[in-house]
């Protein structure tokens, strides 16, 4: 996978296929050209001469062949036996390796992820990223992952249900795909801060109103990401050591607390957010 894009990783074998089947049809038409100048055959005559010379299958011939038909024919046959064996090995491996069920996949997903509307977009599917993204299809919104690891997303599309896009989640194209403009939030996770900095940069400038929370490792990073559009920053490691202490001084506090917030968000159990305009009413 290229850091500079999305390029899915069959890419190079259908150029290959591609390149294989061109120099297939470039050998057909030398061939139709080649019998009607030599031997003067009709256009489908031609055709038909070449097709049953690559394809060896033995029909009978269209008319008896001159000496220098027979030289021709004995050069169209070496010259396309090499290559029809090359593509019919690439049609194998597209077969074998589910080429083809790959982009029927991906094109369903792609179709979906353009009909979403108020989705959460996830940068990263690592620990944090496969953790937020069980939470989130919990409570029954809709998301998609974006992940540039191939054997990631070899697990995304044979694992999962989730949708995923393969790609750099730093670059614009990525979040384009996401359909980031119609998210209404977003949740980085990537290892590296100054990566998750640049997706908090582009995001907020692809969508203003985007929610947009961000992991990071560094304590200098968190105010950074902020600057940079972050509504919030969260350093895994700093609240990990902080719960643990807390255990050593409240821990039936804290019990109480992970109980009521880690509990999956679709169950009746949790805390939850109200909005009082009217604090009298309230």
């Amino acid at each position: 996978m290229s850091n500079r894009g999305i390029e899915h990783k069959d890419v190079p074998l259908i150029r290959s296929a591609v390149t294989g089947v061109s120099l297939l049809l470039v050998v057909v038409a030398i061939g139709v050209i080649g019998y009607i100048m030599i031997e003067g055959y009709n256009p489908i005559d031609a055709l038909y001469m070449t097709v049953i010379t690559i394809a060896t299958v033995g029909f009978r011939e269209v008319a008896v062949l001159s000496d220098a038909g027979k030289l021709f024919t004995i050069l169209l046959i070496l010259v396309s036996f090499g290559i029809l064996g090359y593509v019919v090995t690439m049609v194998t491996r597209f077969v074998v390796d589910g080429v083809f069920t790959h982009y029927y996949k991906d094109n369903k997903v792609k179709k979906s992820i353009e009909k979403m509307k108020g989705h959460v977009i996830i940068c990263g599917f690592g620990r944090n990223g496969k953790q937020s993204a069980t939470d989130i299809r919990r409570s029954d919104m809709e998301m998609v992952v974006i992940e540039n690891k191939a054997e990631v997303v070899q697990y995304l599309r044979e694992s999962t249900d989730f949708l995923y896009i393969e790609g750099d989640a730093t670059h614009e194209q990525a979040l384009e795909l996401a359909n980031i403009e119609s998210a209404s939030a977003l949740i980085t996770t990537l290892p590296i801060d100054a990566d998750n900095l640049f997706v908090v940069l582009t995001a907020r400038q692809m969508n203003p109103n985007l929610v947009i929370i961000s992991r990071a490792s560094d304590d200098n990073s968190d105010t950074k990401l902020k600057r940079a559009g972050a509504n919030n920053v969260i350093m895994p490691d700093k609240i990990g050591g902080a719960r643990m202490a807390r255990l050593v001084v409240d821990p039936d506090v804290v019990e109480f607390l992970d109980y009521v917030m880690m509990q999956p968000l679709n169950t009746g159990v949790r805390v939850e957010e109200i909005s009082c305009r009217n604090l009298s009413v309230c």
